[in-house]
């Protein structure tokens, strides 16, 4: 049997990381989930991901500054950001990082999200 693929969740509304969480595993994924960027960052400097769902309004540390330091460590794991920011230099600010993928998390399902991350994952 082969190992699932291991995704982090790096999302400080707990009700949807958890809900996002318990889709992905449905769905045959390794979830871990974490509440702020900093423990985002000290997990991923533990273990690997072979993605990344992040949010960018967060406390202690938000997303901008997570991908900068992703960016900074040449960390490449794929990241789809979940937020509700929607200006175009928020997106294009992303992009610069090789965002993956920018979700409005007020339109769109969970379902959805998790079938995004599927196929970006095959």
């Amino acid at each position: 049997m082969k190992t699932p693929k291991k995704i982090l969740i790096i999302e400080d509304e707990k009700t949807l990381a958890r809900a996002l969480e318990l889709k992905l595993i449905h769905s045959g994924f390794g979830v871990k989930t974490v509440f702020n960027g900093e423990d985002g960052i000290a997990l991923l400097q533990k273990e690997s991901f072979a993605f990344i769902l992040l949010d960018l309004i967060m406390p202690k540390m938000d997303g901008f500054t997570v991908l900068a330091v992703l960016k900074e460590k040449k960390i490449k794991t794929p990241v789809m950001v979940l937020t509700n920011l929607s200006q175009d230099n928020d997106v294009k600010r992303t992009k610069e990082f090789g965002v993956k993928e920018f979700v409005i998390k007020s339109d769109t399902p969970i379902a959805t999200i998790v079938e995004k991350v599927v196929k970006i994952l095959k």
